[in-house]
């Protein structure tokens, strides 16, 4: 008899453990894990569908009247820099250093191509097959990408835009071009050595033709520019040169910010932190 009881004993304490197990089981099963939204969008301009990744501040769904600005970013592939980037603006937000902005991360097909406008350096040519292609990528984000975030999601009307090397590059590129595209615009290690520095050699005649006259800068108000330069030869000195024209234009507020003991490769983190911080505070 003692025998029998031991032995019910052992199996009603088998049935407990594994009735716990299984609610221990079942308390652990994954579930996914969102920062946001992922927009796949039929770009006719670029003749490709473009995956749109999307972060948005933690206070933006406890808040359902707030509007935010966007910040837009090249790059912005979940296997680039949206993570990263979405991470700074994240702690940003939260240790009260930023105002909380969406993210808006572009995904890449063909980088080289998207960010890069014509050349006639040889050298240019080599990095890859299809180059030249930024006019057709700013058509994309001003005509289908920016009328699809503003419809979707509630936007403040700001905007701005943050690349580092062949992105900041295009960032650059648009405050000449298209000034009023954004209002700030952050780029981080630009590679202004693209087609023998041309941006840097044609900045003020392009400046002079599409930023707003004195006349019409009181409606328009300034543009904010943020650059950063690594200790990275060939990059540190048109960053330089450029920020030295931004300064002379009184329509330009420019912020520039050399890190030296930064490699090309480093440089990306410690610059957007800093610029972030810099050129979007938080009213204490």
């Amino acid at each position: 008899m003692r025998e029998l009881g031991k032995h019910l004993y052992i199996r009603t304490l088998l049935v407990v453990l594994m009735a716990i197990f299984s609610k221990l089981s079942l308390a652990a099963e994954l579930s996914p894990l969102s920062i946001g939204d992922a927009l796949t969008l039929k770009s006719n301009i670029l003749a490709e569908q473009r995956r749109i990744n999307i972060y948005f501040p933690s206070e933006y769904n406890r808040n359902k009247k707030g509007k935010y600005p966007v910040l837009y970013m090249p790059d912005g592939g979940l296997e680039e820099d949206f993570l990263h980037i979405a991470g700074l603006v994240q702690i940003g937000a939260l240790n009260w250093t930023m105002r909380p902005f969406i993210l808006v991360g572009i995904e890449n097909t063909e980088r080289k191509r998207d960010l890069t406008g014509p050349t006639s350096d040889p050298r240019d040519k080599e990095i890859a097959p299809n180059i030249g292609g930024s006019d057709k990528f700013r058509a994309f984000i001003r005509d289908e990408l920016m009328p699809e975030i503003n419809k979707r999601y509630r936007t403040s009307g700001e905007t701005a835009i943050i690349g580092e090397s062949l992105a900041g590059l295009f960032v650059i590129e648009t405050l000449l071009e298209e000034p009023s595209l954004f209002d700030s615009y952050l780029a981080v290690d630009p590679s202004l050595w693209w087609d023998k520095e041309r941006l840097v050699s044609t900045a003020t005649d392009r400046l002079n033709k599409n930023l707003p006259d004195k006349n019409q800068r009181a409606q328009a108000g300034q543009k904010r520019v943020y650059i950063a330069a690594s200790s990275q030869k060939g990059i540190v000195e048109p960053s330089r040169a450029m920020a030295k024209i931004f300064s002379k234009d009184d329509r330009i507020e420019v912020v520039f910010k050399e890190l030296p003991n930064e490699t090309h490769l480093s440089v990306y983190h410690p610059a957007a932190l800093t610029g972030l911080r810099a050129m979007f505070p938080r009213e204490q």
